[in-house]
């Protein structure tokens, strides 16, 4: 039979033959008769055919529909062809040859060109007309406002670009005339919108006052575009112009009002902060003015009455706000550590306000340009205050490490002693640079001295001075630490000699009072022995001189020392009466 020795490529190595010997060998082992396998076998051929025949049968009607597929696309080629104007199109094979679904495959790519040109083409034609119609009626006045034409029909039949081109030209002459007369009729309507929105004035109400179609929500092509149109908003525009020239200078004046008041009463940026929208238009010319609702008949009218009632705060508030300045210069002078006569000044400010012919902005002008000064000479001087107050830093630590060393048990194990090693060793690292820092301080204020012709004072004392006598009193201390070494070498050299003499070294009895000052010097620092720049001159000079604020001057202010050396000499004899012991008696 003919299945017997076909080979199925999806069954890998079953065919029909293999599985025709599995079927003998089966019916061996059962004993099948050659009838029964007779029957068998010519069901199975019968099977077989009946396949093939279906396969045959749909085979032919695929065949059938694919020629009507073929002349279908033949005949829209050939329509499409003509409706399009085109004579022929790139791709289309010029002989029919080779299979149907060859020749369905070549004449497709065109077919679907043409029918996307067609589908663009109709689209065109439908959008062309369609804005002629429109163009037409609203020149004519013809289109009512609101209204909306349908769709015009499209002949398929001719989509030519000659007739395209036709319907082009005729629009574009239609929409060159609407064109001009709708660009002026946006001017206009922007220029309403513009000026009432500046204004504080309903544009849709206004704007709708001259025809329905020209309000925002209206779309362009929808407004209105006759004589009558353009002639009422031109007349609009100017009307509008001249209100807002009228509020703009009455606006303007309102705000250099609230402005000199502003400044004579020195009020805070809180209280201008919500007239800010006001005053902003002070600076601005008319056509720079364009936030909404900027010259609005209630924002008028709110700045009339904050200019009334600044008036009438004027008189009574000129006491304060001159005496806020005189206290914003004194506080400068108190920075820069100038001493000035405050109770002169304020003497002066009442006496000018007392006055019959007071003027308010004469004052306080007066008063600015104090403070401007003020700032300018706290300026100057900021460099070499600087350096006083490492110096004075310097003297503090200085007096802290004097007190740290004569403390005995400063290397115990005492809760905080580590941090106190470390201040010390920072400590003589920065006493060190002591006379370069007041090396420098001086060099620096000879020559802001000779640049400015008048002596650099610190609170009312000559810094010079300051550092003149602080360079004498440390060279005493040192030839006084000199002595007290000398004097212990001494002690030491008879304390040698009575040991010989009498056999044993006397024990010193150190007073026990000694020893708790010195521990609490240890850690405190403010209680030093030898005083340092900052509290001894300070001390000598708090009532000599003028202080600013009604004597709310720092007094713990650092400054040089005065009796550094008196002092330094009264605490080395203490301590070496205390050391020093006379010969021991058995």
């Amino acid at each position: 039979m003919g299945v017997a020795g076909h080979n199925d490529p999806l069954l890998g190595d079953t065919t029909c033959g293999s599985l025709l010997q599995q079927l003998q060998v089966i019916w061996d082992e059962v004993g099948e008769s050659d009838e029964d396998r007779d029957k068998m076998l010519l069901q199975l051929e019968q099977e077989c055919l009946d396949v093939y025949r279906r396969k045959v049968d749909q085979a032919s009607s695929s065949r059938a529909r694919l020629l009507q597929q073929l002349a279908n696309s033949k005949s829209e080629l050939t329509r499409l062809l003509s409706a399009l104007g085109e004579l022929s199109v790139s791709g289309i094979p010029d002989k029919t040859t080779g299979t149907i679904k060859e020749q369905l495959a070549a004449i497709s790519p065109s077919l679907e060109l043409l029918c996307r040109k067609r589908d663009s083409r109709v689209k065109e034609f439908a959008e062309v007309q369609l804005q002629i119609q429109t163009l037409r009626d609203e020149i004519t006045g013809n289109l009512q406002f609101g209204e909306h034409l349908e769709a015009p029909h499209v002949n398929e039949d001719d989509l030519s670009v000659k007739k395209l081109n036709e319907f082009l030209f005729e629009l574009q002459a239609l929409q060159k005339e609407k064109s001009n007369r709708l660009h002026k009729i946006l001017e206009y309507v922007s220029s309403v919108h513009d000026l009432c929105s500046v204004l504080g004035m309903d544009f849709v109400g206004t704007v709708t006052e001259v025809h329905p179609s020209l309000d925002d929500s209206v779309g362009v092509q929808s407004k209105s575009i006759s004589d009558e149109t353009l002639s009422k908003l031109s007349k609009m525009v100017i009307g509008l112009q001249e209100e807002k020239s009228k509020r703009f200078a009455k606006i303007q004046a309102l705000a250099s009002q609230l402005s000199d008041l502003w400044n004579l009463m020195d009020a805070p940026v809180e209280e201008r902060q919500p007239f800010h929208h006001i005053t902003c238009n002070m600076s601005s010319t008319l056509d720079e003015v364009t936030v909404p609702g900027a010259l609005a008949l209630d924002v008028i009218e709110e700045a009339q009455l904050e200019v009334e009632r600044l008036d009438q705060l004027k008189a009574s508030r000129m006491k304060d706000i001159a005496f806020k300045k005189q206290i914003e210069l004194e506080d400068i002078y108190a920075r820069a550590h100038i001493a000035i006569d405050t109770s002169a000044a304020r003497d002066r400010i009442m006496s000018i306000i007392e006055s019959s012919s007071f003027q308010p902005s004469e004052l306080l002008a007066d008063m600015e340009n104090q403070i401007l000064k003020a700032n300018e000479e706290a300026l100057s001087r900021k460099d070499i205050l600087e350096k006083v107050d490492r110096w004075m830093s310097a003297c503090e630590e200085e007096s802290w490490l004097e007190d740290y060393s004569r403390d005995d048990n400063r290397y115990s194990a005492t809760r905080g002693a580590h941090l106190n090693l470390k201040r010390a060793e920072k400590a003589r690292v920065l006493v060190n640079k002591i006379p370069a820092i007041v090396d420098t301080l001086v060099a620096k204020t000879r020559a802001w001295e000779q640049e400015h012709g008048l002596p650099f004072t610190y609170d009312g004392v000559p810094l010079l001075a300051m550092l003149d006598e602080y360079k004498v009193l440390r060279q005493e201390k040192e030839d006084e630490k000199r002595r007290m070494r000398d004097q212990k070498k001494i002690n030491d050299q008879l304390a040698a000699e009575q040991e010989k003499l009498f056999g044993s070294k006397p024990s010193p009895a150190r007073p026990q009072s000694s020893r708790k000052v010195a521990g609490a010097r240890a850690n405190g620092g403010g209680g030093a022995v030898n005083g340092t720049p900052v509290r001894r001159l300070s001390a000598l000079q708090s009532g000599g001189r003028t202080a600013s604020r009604d004597g709310r001057r720092d007094a713990a202010r650092p400054v040089a020392p005065v009796n550094y050396v008196a002092i330094a000499k009264e605490d080395t004899v203490s301590q070496a009466s205390s050391n020093h012991t006379g010969p021991c008696t058995p």
